[in-house]
């Protein structure tokens, strides 16, 4: 009995270190990118996007984050506004180390889409979604924080009149 009760509890473990390990964009969005940008999945990469002005660079890592060198690699990055179809598509090229990059006459909104595309040598190709300015959800998940830090503070109080008993 004990070992199907450990088999149980072990099966049940794996399936929730697998469910963390998958990297929702919920959880990118909870997190600071290295760059500044956006960050999502896309098969065996972790991709970055930073937009700045008609500039748009690409990072390349693994899951682990570790820089994907992107040598002879080509990518494409189409500008999606709403239900329009891409208006603009921006090729994207190697640049130093782990990026893609590329430049064009594009402007970035909360509802812009940009879907990138990327072909890495002897690789799969893979796409991502990104919504660079989309407003993140932090809002919601800092109001819960608010909860705990008055309950720690009514335990304290509670706390208070114990010691006061004694």
């Amino acid at each position: 009995m004990n070992k199907s009760m450990a088999a149980v509890f072990i099966s049940a473990t794996l399936a929730v270190s697998s469910l963390a390990g998958a990297h929702t964009e919920a959880y990118f969005d909870s997190i600071t990118a290295p760059h500044g940008g956006q960050m999502r999945m896309a098969g065996p990469y972790h991709l970055e996007l930073v937009t700045q002005q008609n500039e748009i660079m690409l990072y390349v890592t693994d899951h682990a984050d570790r820089k994907i060198s992107t040598n002879g690699g080509v990518g494409k990055a189409a500008f999606q506004v709403g239900k329009a179809k891409p208006k603009i598509s921006i090729k994207l090229e190697p640049g130093e180390d782990n990026t893609l990059k590329g430049a064009g006459d594009f402007s970035v909104t909360p509802e812009t889409v940009i879907i990138v595309f990327i072909k890495l040598p002897d690789q799969e190709a893979q796409s991502a979604r990104f919504t660079p300015l989309k407003p993140k959800p932090k809002a919601q998940s800092k109001k819960p924080a608010k909860k705990t830090e008055t309950g720690g503070e009514s335990a304290g109080e509670h706390g208070g009149h114990h010691h006061h008993d004694h």
